[in-house]
């Protein structure tokens, strides 16, 4: 992957994100091992590339409750 690529996907929010411009994450699909995870209001800024093995845990994580709510 290169970053000119991260340029040209289409990102997909979070489907528990609201309209009202809170705490959201965006995912890039397309790229074969990896999942590059972006900052929905600041889409100029950094991205975060992880492992997809990494974030398919850390889903299932959240999903079990493993991370409390603030």
């Amino acid at each position: 992957m290169t970053w000119n690529e991260l340029g040209t996907v289409s990102w997909r929010k979070s489907s528990y994100s609201g309209s009202n411009g809170g705490d959201c994450i965006e995912v890039a699909p397309g790229f074969p091992g990896l999942v590059p995870v972006r900052d929905s209001k600041d889409p100029h800024g950094p991205v975060l590339v992880f492992p997809a093995s990494a974030w398919t845990s850390f889903l299932s994580s959240v999903q079990a409750g493993d991370f409390p709510e603030r």
